[in-house]
This record gives structure tokens, C-alpha cells and sequence, in this order.
């Protein structure tokens, strides 16, 4: 195993780490930035060390956490379609979390930590259950055909989405919330969401991370997978599930971010190659540094006002879309 991959992407993910903790509205200077998490602060930085601790660590906690989720579930569904188009919300994920969250803006929760964490739940809630119904519709027997679960996710995707906006134009009180929530980026703030989203995003992340062997066998085709060993319909069920839940997990807090779970792996596998057992961890590891300096750049282009962190994401990933759609088109997948 080659170690200068891992290492490159560690670094400028160490690096991404600092800019996020230091950049903002409030910049933090390295110094006090040492101070601050090696010990005791003077007097001096306890302004940095409030802002730090309360504002600026869980807030890259949860932004690392999203990048590498998306990343990572960007690899294990490009592997398992065999696509290098395909992303996290192939199948409807991010209309289902978009559905869930904007239902629940719709109504008056009180501003308790169970009102506050309802919009998440409901996101978390809409995206699982997409996936399940995509599934259900999908399955013919006991297989799940790839054109039949891409069809079903696009179906239920418009239909999810029409009813997204039709609550947004009943409910005109949260529709700017609702826009942001759509475009990424959430008002969540403090550890609260780090705590709630790692029970489900842990399992999900582990899942796909083991799952390199099974994604190289995919894609010498299904009937060579299964004469080299592999339960197909098992092992594809498995990625797919494990793939869908850090997805959902990511979405829920983060809101939807478009183009980060297309364009990590695509970087990866072209930097580094095509084995998904590297592939899936250094996805994992360069979303989240991906991420990290999107949200970075979202705080700062309109300072003192932030970006919802889609924007950049688009603004960034749209003109790699076209080029990798042309790619594929002239020279075939891979």
C-alpha cells in the first residue's frame, strides 16, 4: 500500500482544519490559535478561546464530518453504478431530506433543543425513507436492476420536489430558511448536532470504507463478480444501504450540497487510481478537506454576511461536471 497518497491527503486536510478554525468573522491568530487548544489561555485570548471552542470547533466538526460522508458515498455510488456521473443523491436522497426538513419548517416548533433538532430529524427521516421507497419500486424479485432503481429515484425525486414547493409557497414565513436549508448550510450551532449525526453516520462511513474489495469485483460486471465469489445482490444491497445512511446522515444537519460527492472521487481516481480500496478512504478524507475550504470561502467572499456553502460548491463543481460529462462521452468510463 502506497503511503504518499494518504499522506498528500491528510496534510491538505490538516491544512483545510486550520484555516477553518482560524477564518471568519473574527479571525483568530496562530498564536492564540496555539495557546488556546494546548492549554490554558491568558486573559488575552479568552474572546478566542470562547469563539473557538463554542463556535468555530463543532461547526468544523460537523463540516468535516458532511465533506467526508458525501465523499466517500460519491466513490461507493459511482463504483456501484459503474458511472462516474453518478453522485450521493442518485437515487432521491436529497429531495426525500429536502421534503423531510421543509415539512417541518412549516410548522411552529417551540425553540427547545427538541424543537431545534426537528428540522434534522425530519431531513434524516424524508431521506431514509426515499431510499426505502426507491427500493421497494425498484425490486423486481428478489434482484434490484440498476436502470429500475436510477428510473424510480428520478421519478420519486420529482414528485418529492413538487411537494417541496408547494409547502414552500404556503409557507412564506420560513421560505428564505427553507432556500438556505436547500442550498447548504444550517443555523445548527454547538455540539448537539456532532453528537446526534455520529451514531449513524459512524456505521455508515465504516460500512463503505470495508466494502473496496467487493466495488473492484463490481466492475468486471455481475456474473464475473459472482463466479469470482461475490453474493452480488447481497454485497450491492449492503453499499447501497451503508451509502444511503451517511448520505442521509449528512444531509439532515448540513442541508443539500450539491457536486462535492461527484467531483472528490473523480479527482481521486484520476490523481491516484481506480482501486477502491484506496479510492474509498481517500475520498473520504479529500471530501472532507473539500468541504472544510468551501465553507471557508462561503464566510469570507461576502463577508460579513456567509454563503450558503452549495453555492460555492456549485460554483466550483457545475464547470468539472461538464468537463467530466465530455470525458465520459469521448474517451468511455474509466
Amino acid at each position: 500500500m502506497k503511503i504518499r497518497p494518504y499522506l498528500f491527503t491528510f496534510l491538505a486536510l490538516l491544512l483545510a482544519i486550520g484555516l477553518s478554525i482560524a477564518v471568519g468573522a473574527v479571525f483568530i491568530p496562530p498564536d492564540d490559535l496555539w495557546r488556546v487548544l494546548t492549554g490554558q489561555p491568558p486573559q488575552s485570548v479568552t474572546q478566542a478561546a470562547t469563539i473557538l471552542l463554542t463556535l468555530r470547533l463543532p461547526r468544523t466538526a460537523l463540516v468535516l464530518l458532511t465533506g467526508a460522508a458525501l465523499g466517500v458515498s460519491g466513490a461507493a455510488y459511482q463504483g456501484l453504478f459503474r458511472n462516474p456521473l453518478a453522485d450521493p443523491y442518485l437515487i432521491g436522497v436529497a429531495s426525500g431530506a429536502g421534503l423531510g426538513a421543509v415539512l417541518a419548517m412549516s410548522i411552529q416548533w417551540p425553540y427547545t433543543l427538541i424543537g431545534l433538532l426537528t428540522v434534522p430529524a425530519a431531513a434524516f427521516v424524508g431521506a431514509l425513507g426515499t431510499v426505502f421507497v426507491v427500493y421497494a419500486l425498484a425490486r423486481v424479485g428478489k434482484t434490484i436492476p440498476t436502470t429500475n432503481l436510477i428510473l424510480a429515484g428520478v421519478a420519486f425525486s420529482s414528485f418529492a420536489a413538487a411537494l417541496t414547493s408547494y409547502l414552500m409557497l404556503r409557507s412564506t414565513g420560513e421560505l428564505r430558511r427553507a432556500i438556505a436549508w436547500l442550498l447548504g448550510g444550517s443555523a445548527q450551532a454547538g455540539w448537539e448536532p456532532v453528537l446526534t449525526i455520529l451514531p449513524f453516520l459512524l456505521p455508515g462511513l465504516a460500512g463503505l470504507l470495508l466494502s473496496g474489495h467487493a466495488l473492484n469485483l463490481l466492475q468486471f460486471g455481475d456474473d464475473q463478480a459472482a463466479q469470482m465469489g461475490l453474493p452480488v445482490a447481497r454485497a450491492r444491497t449492503l453499499i447501497l444501504l451503508a451509502a444511503s445512511l451517511a448520505t442521509a446522515s449528512a444531509v439532515a444537519f448540513s442541508g443539500i450540497i450539491g457536486f462535492l460527492g461527484l467531483v472528490v472521487p473523480h479527482v481521486m481516481r484520476l490523481s491516484f487510481g481506480a482501486d477502491y480500496r484506496r479510492l474509498l478512504p481517500l475520498s473520504l478524507l479529500g471530501g472532507a478537506a473539500a468541504l472544510l475550504l468551501a465553507d471557508v470561502l462561503a464566510r469570507v467572499v461576502m463577508a460579513p454576511q456567509e454563503l450558503p456553502v452549495g453555492i460555492v460548491t456549485a460554483l466550483a463543481g457545475a464547470p468539472f461536471f461538464l468537463w467530466v460529462l465530455r470525458r465520459a462521452k469521448n474517451q468511455g468510463y474509466w
